[in-house]
């Protein structure tokens, strides 16, 4: 599996049959990795840093799930593949949870444009998030955003070094008019994605 290349590759998918053999395992270690990898942003946001594994994870999942064969699994690599960070980024997911639909459908609507408004602070560097351009994340129609996120953070040589160096704090900022928050990203956090996505 070649993480030091950054990417997926048709070599690193298992068949159906080896991966049932891993799977327990793999879905154990994801769920270790999510202690490190995912930030509580607020009430209702939780962002959860991407790395190799956990986009790997994914495509393997996802042609469990919908057993479409040689024939699906260039569509997944397509769609995981470039959220797996290339070496100077940290790439993530952002999810708006509020369980009550109508509250949620009233609350997206209220935050249109959100991916635009997303953003680490690393001491005196800002790493403004950007969205992944798969698609538009905020409806035109009618401003309402969606509650999934796809973001790519890309790291200025500088920005980087102080990242490793664990130079200053680092903040998970959303400045969006009706959603303000922030979270410290911990010790632990920025380490661990220092060694995995950097």
């Amino acid at each position: 599996m070649p993480r030091d290349q950054r990417t997926i590759t048709r070599a690193d998918i298992l068949s159906p049959e080896h991966y049932e053999t891993i799977r327990a395992d793999k879905k154990q270690e994801a769920i270790l990795r999510k202690r490190l990898t995912q930030v509580a942003v607020g009430p209702k946001a939780t962002v959860t840093f991407e790395t190799w594994d956990s986009m790997w994870l994914q495509v393997q999942e996802m042609l469990r799930i919908e057993k479409g064969g040689e024939e699906q699994v260039g569509d997944e690599l397509a769609a995981y593949d470039p959220m797996v960070p290339k070496g100077a980024e940290l790439t993530a997911t952002l999810f708006f949870e509020v369980p009550d639909p109508v509250r949620r459908d009233a609350f997206l609507r209220s935050i249109g444009g959100v991916e635009n408004h997303v953003a680490i602070q690393l001491g005196g560097h800002v790493v403004r998030a950007r969205p992944e351009g798969d698609t538009e994340r905020t409806r035109e129609s009618d401003n309402k955003a969606s509650a999934v996120h796809f973001f790519h953070f890309d790291f200025t040589a500088e920005a980087l070094a102080a990242w490793r160096s664990g130079e200053g704090q680092a903040m998970l900022v959303i400045d969006h008019p009706n959603y303000g928050h922030a979270a410290l990203i911990g010790d632990s956090t920025r380490a661990y994605l220092a060694r995995e996505c950097f």
